[in-house]
């Protein structure tokens, strides 16, 4: 398999203040260990950025910006999306295929949007998936904490039967690149 690490949503205005993930900190870290292992490995990092037409996800803004401390590089792919999925109407695909990408190890925010939505497009379009359990967050809601949230994601996502044996969450430590 030929890998990529997707780095999803990293920015600011999604690791501070109203909209800050649950236990950032920590999923930064593990993120940042994914990137260093992903270069070590030579596998490419594409980091996505949401944007939205107004709020603190304005295309340039400080919002918009990726995290302090994320262990990018300016030659690191970038795309940009509007929506949840990171396919949609973006470059993503085409980037991937030129790459001759058939593995995504996928980190980053939110567990229940982007990261939910981008790993089940990811399936159906053919690719074999990882996803970091521990290294993607999100924030409460009425009806759940944050911590319940990625952990009922980590759960159904890892029995999807549909796309047979191409997905598996592990530890971030446990994501292999090849």
């Amino acid at each position: 398999m030929t890998s990529a690490l997707l780095v999803i949503d990293m920015q600011q205005g999604l690791c501070s203040g109203e909209w800050a993930a649950h236990d950032i900190d920590r999923v930064l870290q593990r993120v940042n260990g994914l990137i260093d292992r992903a270069r070590a490995a030579g596998v490419p990092v594409v980091l996505i950025q949401h944007e939205e037409g107004e709020g603190d996800l304005v295309h340039d803004t400080s919002g918009w910006q990726l995290v302090d401390g994320l262990h990018a590089r300016p030659g690191d792919p970038r795309v940009r999306k509007l929506t949840p999925d990171s396919f949609y109407e973006t470059e993503l695909g085409q980037l991937l295929q030129q790459r001759g990408i058939d593995h995504l190890a996928i980190c980053g925010l939110q567990s229940d949007f982007c990261i939910d939505t981008t790993v089940r497009h990811a399936l159906a379009l053919g690719y074999h998936v990882t996803l970091a359990g521990d290294a993607h967050s999100t924030v409460d809601n009425e009806v759940l904490p944050a911590e319940r949230i990625t952990a009922h994601h980590n759960w159904v996502l890892a029995r999807l039967q549909t796309y047979g044996t191409r997905m598996e969450v592990v530890p971030a430590e446990a994501v292999p690149f090849a």
